[in-house]
């Protein structure tokens, strides 16, 4: 079973996401298993304070290292299998399905979720005493803390593997798919437009179905 380690300030941003449809069926069927660290347990002040000004000056603020050091710990307690740590940078390796499959051969992977301007890159340099470092960025957008792409890579990662979707051809990339789909009924229509369906596929040829298919760039 994959574990699934996300130190982050907001579990409750996450769990109803990992919680939902295939996500939560691959908990409770025991696929992966997902836990919580807040470095928030780990500060030393009585205000729960995990940030300060960043040294150098600039703009907002910056958690600082020990609290997020100490919660990876604490999520790997009796943990000794391969371990994967996931440090979000927007100069990162852009995450691919690729990257996913490398993940999924992890026992645990330990996804670090950021805040405000980011993390003290001493917790970094510590973390790389842990197990194997993977600096990924999630997309080219900026987000407001790690938690999206934390669940991005879970998502991407358990669909991936055995048994999770039943069948190995459900993996877009493994079958014969294209980036326009279609359904029932043939026909549609929209405030006096009509709208159908490529005819191809209501030929039942199936070699000019397959034909129209590896025309259209495959999904990714």
């Amino acid at each position: 079973m994959l574990r699934f380690h996300l130190i982050t300030l907001f579990p409750e941003a996450c769990d109803a996401y990992l919680n939902a449809s295939i996500l939560g069926r691959a908990r409770k069927d025991k696929k992966i298993l997902v836990d919580y660290q807040s470095p928030r347990d780990f500060v030393t002040n009585k205000w729960g304070k995990v940030d300060e000004r960043p040294y150098g000056g600039g703009p907002g603020m910056v958690m600082t290292a020990l609290p997020v050091v100490k919660a990876i710990k604490k999520s790997l307690t009796r943990r000794k299998g391969k371990i994967a740590l996931v440090w979000f940078l927007p100069g990162g390796k852009e995450f691919t399905n690729k990257e996913a499959d490398v993940l999924g051969k992890f026992d645990d992977v330990v996804l670090v979720c950021g805040r405000y301007e980011g993390i003290d890159d001493r917790a970094l340099k510590l973390m790389k005493t842990f197990g194997t470092v993977k600096k990924y960025a999630v997309g080219q957008a900026t987000y407001t803390g790690g938690e999206v792409p934390a669940m991005a890579i879970v998502d991407a990662v358990t669909r991936r593997l055995p048994g999770v979707l039943g069948k190995d051809e459900s993996v877009e990339e493994r079958r014969t798919a294209s980036r326009e789909v279609y359904t029932r009924p043939e026909s549609i229509e929209w405030e006096g437009k009509k709208l159908s369906i490529p005819k191809v596929l209501a030929s039942g040829h199936a070699a000019k179905i397959e034909e129209w298919k590896n025309k259209k760039p495959s999904r990714s």
